[in-house]
């Protein structure tokens, strides 16, 4: 099912066509409206879309420096809503939303939704969190416009996910992937089935996960698990979207103009190549941003999709730019090690990286888990088990054939590495 024909089977031509327009006319009202921006673009014009690459970078920083208000293209008077970040790293991005940007993000969640395979009448759970933070809401709102009926769970009190998925049997669950296997791990083993709740699809985002994660997923809950992409600068979830071909992400890219860069040089990459996605909102009011830097690594396709879609697709979110980690002269992202450790039945799926830089060379320690079947078998935890003694032997060794780094891997209590009830924190840092 496609919620949206002719938006989203457009033929490239067609869409590329409007993709300008909505371009032109996005520049305009930045410039005309945003000082910022009328600074920046002064004498740019854009006759096509190739003149996008001549336009200044936005970047999350800039964000911070116009705190809270100064990217704003309308009067606060105009605004129906204002979502922002954690400011976990400083004073938060602060994004608002006309009546109109809601409308679109409704549009954009629905057309994300209805690909993993969403219908009217479905009864969601959604696990995100709901508030200033764009997840809750937004999967909340396309829900509402497909015709579904919401369970607004939110994120948290964990306890009361596994009454409501048991009671109430919804048709799908939304959350992120660390909260929703956290979920189903406490469920089982309270001695309930997580797989036999009825669940035809998950949903989830707004944290990298790998194919490994997937899988221990959809073997926790019986159903697919499809990937929404997201961030509150651009519009929050429902930027990008897997269909049931799982293929790539599917951008809205009559909302949202894709292209890829070199994180280092700032140079456009040619599609297939791995590089920081940006994006430049097409029909934004509130908070236009143009030729914004993500840090998220990916690649596009614009080859058609075999469901039919024709819209830009993107890869799965490898990791951030800014999270690389440099270890004795080793770039890697956390998303290498979990696809690693994933791969291992007798680990659970959760797992910390401790990176200590308080000496001369940094030094990564991997932290994990055993399966509590393993546990089991060996009458229950200690670390020189001969068995855990031959699993910490097996993880390192393929973490160095990956990585082709050398790492300290230590095998931990069950329940030792923190679960998440929100995006997971995959890396600490000790300076």
């Amino acid at each position: 099912m496609i919620w949206n024909r002719d938006a989203e089977t457009a033929p490239r031509a067609e869409r590329e066509s409007l993709q300008l327009r909505r371009l032109q006319a996005a520049v305009e009202w930045a410039t005309d409206r945003v000082p910022f921006y009328r600074e920046r673009l002064a004498g740019t014009a854009v006759s096509r879309r190739e003149d996008l690459r001549r336009l200044p970078f936005t970047t999350k920083p800039d964000l911070r420096d116009q705190y809270p208000f100064g990217l704003f293209a309308v009067p606060l008077s105009e605004l129906a809503r204002i979502h922002a970040s954690s400011g976990t790293r400083g004073k938060p991005t602060v994004v608002g939303y006309t009546a109109a940007d809601l409308d679109v993000w409704r549009e954009v969640m629905a057309r994300a939704m209805v690909a993993a395979g969403a219908r009217p009448g479905d009864l969601l759970h959604i696990a995100f969190g709901y508030g200033l933070f764009t997840g809750g809401l937004g999967f909340h709102d396309g829900a509402e416009r497909i015709g579904m009926t919401v369970v607004p769970a939110s994120s948290g009190n964990t306890a009361r996910h596994h009454l409501l998925l048991q009671d109430f049997r919804p048709a799908g669950i939304a959350g992120t992937p660390s909260f929703a296997l956290h979920i189903a791990e406490s469920l089982r083993e309270q001695g309930g089935k997580p797989d036999a709740l009825g669940l035809r699809y998950g949903m989830f985002g707004a944290e990298p996960w790998t194919e490994g994660m997937r899988a221990a997923l959809e073997r926790a809950f019986g159903c697919p698990a499809f990937d929404i992409y997201g961030l509150s600068e651009i519009i929050g979830p429902g930027v990008a979207a897997e269909c049931e071909a799982r293929e790539g992400l599917h951008i809205a890219d009559d909302h949202f103009l894709p292209e890829v860069i070199d994180p280092a040089s700032g140079e456009a990459l040619p599609d297939g190549r791995e590089g920081e996605l940006v994006l430049t909102t097409l029909t934004k009011r509130a908070l236009p941003m143009l030729r914004y830097r993500t840090g998220d690594v990916t690649a596009l396709d614009l080859a058609p999709c075999r469901c039919g879609r024709t819209s830009a697709r993107m890869a799965r979110v490898k990791g951030r730019a800014d999270d690389m980690l440099i270890i004795r002269g080793v770039n890697l992202y956390p998303s290498e090690v979990e696809r690693t450790l994933l791969t291992l039945e007798d680990l659970v799926p959760h797992y910390q990286l401790v990176v200590d830089r308080t000496g001369t060379l940094a030094r990564l320690e991997v932290q994990v888990e055993p399966a509590p079947a393993l546990v089991e078998r060996c009458g229950g935890f200690a670390a020189d088990h001969p068995a855990l003694v031959a699993l910490r032997t097996e993880v390192a060794g393929r973490l160095r054939a990956a990585l082709g780094l050398t790492v300290e891997t230590s095998i931990v209590a069950p329940r030792t590495i923190p679960r998440s009830e929100g995006k997971a924190v995959r890396v600490v840092e000790r300076r």
